[in-house]
């Protein structure tokens, strides 16, 4: 089994991407929503606890199939400590399963972020963002309050082992950038 773990910024591509990338792998796709939005639904509020158990319950099953390997999109936060130790729960909980783990992480200004916030395949998928408004301000503040890309050499730094690589996708199709992702980690 093999795990992908395609992190980003908000708005970055990672769902799309990730759609992109299942289309010419066996690879299943993970979006965080897919997780967050049934959530939201029926709380009327996002609630990380509840989020992460729904996800542990799906890491767990799918470990238990013979699925090829899972992409699994995050938006991970650098400079937040209990982000490294989650991930690392994840790669552990993969790694025990003997599945090979690789990481992209995709970049792109904000400006066009701000442009893909409201792309049709976004809002389709992602209903807590339909509200343009709320989700480019929370777009910005997220800019503001967190390190939502990687120093060079940060994450190899802490997640030895796990092949890695940055992928500007500002001026690339999300086809381009599956096939790329594809080549590089001979998915």
């Amino acid at each position: 089994m093999k795990l992908l773990l395609l992190l980003g910024n908000t708005a970055v591509g990672k769902m799309t991407v990730g759609q992109e990338l299942c289309k010419i792998t066996d690879l299943r796709l993970m979006h965080n929503h897919l997780t967050i939005e049934p959530v939201i639904e029926l709380f009327g509020y996002f609630k990380g606890d509840t989020v992460k158990r729904v996800r542990e319950v799906y890491f767990n099953d799918f470990l238990a199939t013979k699925a090829y390997g899972l992409v699994l999109t995050f938006m991970f936060a650098f400079d937040v400590p209990r982000e490294y130790k989650y991930i690392n729960s994840v790669i552990e909980k993969f790694r025990s399963a003997e599945a090979e783990i690789f990481a992209c992480e995709l970049v792109a200004p904000q400006d066009v972020r701000l442009r893909r916030n409201v792309t049709e395949n976004r809002l389709k998928h992602k209903a807590s963002k339909r509200d343009i408004e709320k989700s480019n301000a929370r777009l910005l503040a997220d800019d503001a309050g967190a390190r939502i890309e990687s120093n060079d050499g940060e994450f190899e730094e802490h997640f030895p082992g796990v092949p890695y690589f940055k992928l500007d996708n500002t001026d690339i199709s999300a086809e381009a950038a599956a096939l790329m992702i594809k080549e590089r980690f001979g998915l």
